[in-house]
């Protein structure tokens, strides 16, 4: 969020790097470094919820709702993330093991982050995608009316992932630290990076056998990019329902003049 979606033009390319980081994370600025190293596209799966085409949002919220039929999952697995040399956020945090299996030869890189500030950052996105209204509003919106359907699936994964989290209950810091331990015991060793965004490019281009870039590591603020995204959409929905509600009230006043 915050910046325009990617998206790959040769399908061919393999993925690289999965980051497995939870949401709000630092997901932003990690798709925005490894752009920088890979030199191609990246998948942040918050930016492509919010700007990519109302198809290809629908195939993301199908992949995750059909996570319990392996074969449909994997197809969508790899047609969501075709041509793209890293992928960050969700969907792929959330099935990792399954994109290893795909592409054998990736790796792997968990950015963590102080819990106790990431439940602060995200309990309040859960909240907000929860009440029954925000599924009328983003309804007439393409790509948009996907994403609380989205949210839901993926947080009944979540629910199956991780031991402490029970849908519909509240998110703790043992979500995220059950996550990390996760992660860490079903990615091999040497393909697994573990590291904080505060230390910059050092670890992730010694890991990823690249050299170190002269300019600063990027960092995103994750709450304030959120923040405008959902000024943005909000804006843009009523507006569309604006545009909708004068339309039908033209069509029923021509109806009825010529009734």
């Amino acid at each position: 969020m915050g910046s325009a979606p990617s998206v790959p033009t040769d399908k061919s390319r393999k993925l690289q790097v999965i980051g497995a980081g939870a949401s709000r994370t630092g997901t932003l600025s990690l798709s925005l470094a490894l752009e920088r190293l890979l030199d191609g596209p990246v998948m942040h799966g918050g930016t492509q919820i919010i700007g990519r085409e109302d198809a290809y949002v629908r195939l993301m919220y199908e992949t995750i709702h059909q996570r319990h039929n392996t074969p449909i999952l994997m197809k969508r697995l790899e047609s969501i993330t075709a041509g793209f040399l890293g992928v960050t956020d969700t969907p792929a945090s959330s099935f990792v093991p399954e994109l290893l299996e795909l592409y054998p030869d990736a790796k792997v890189v968990l950015v963590t982050r102080d819990p106790k500030k990431w439940l602060q950052s995200f309990d309040p996105l859960l909240k907000a995608c929860s009440p029954w209204w925000v599924h009328v509003l983003l309804w007439p919106c393409p790509g948009l009316r996907w994403f609380p359907g989205f949210v839901k699936e993926l947080m009944k994964r979540e629910a199956e992932r991780i031991p402490s989290y029970v849908v519909g209950g509240p998110v703790t810091t043992d979500m995220l630290e059950e996550h990390h331990a996760r992660i860490k015991k079903l990615t091999p060793t040497d393909k697994l990076l573990v590291m904080r965004l505060d230390e910059g490019w050092e670890p992730l281009c010694r890991f990823l056998d690249k050299p170190i870039p002269a300019e600063p590591f990027p960092h995103v603020n994750d709450r304030e990019a959120l923040a405008e995204v959902i000024r943005r959409t909000v804006a843009t929905c009523i507006m569309i329902w604006i545009c909708m509600l004068i339309a039908i009230g033209f069509l029923f006043n021509v109806v009825r003049y010529f009734s």
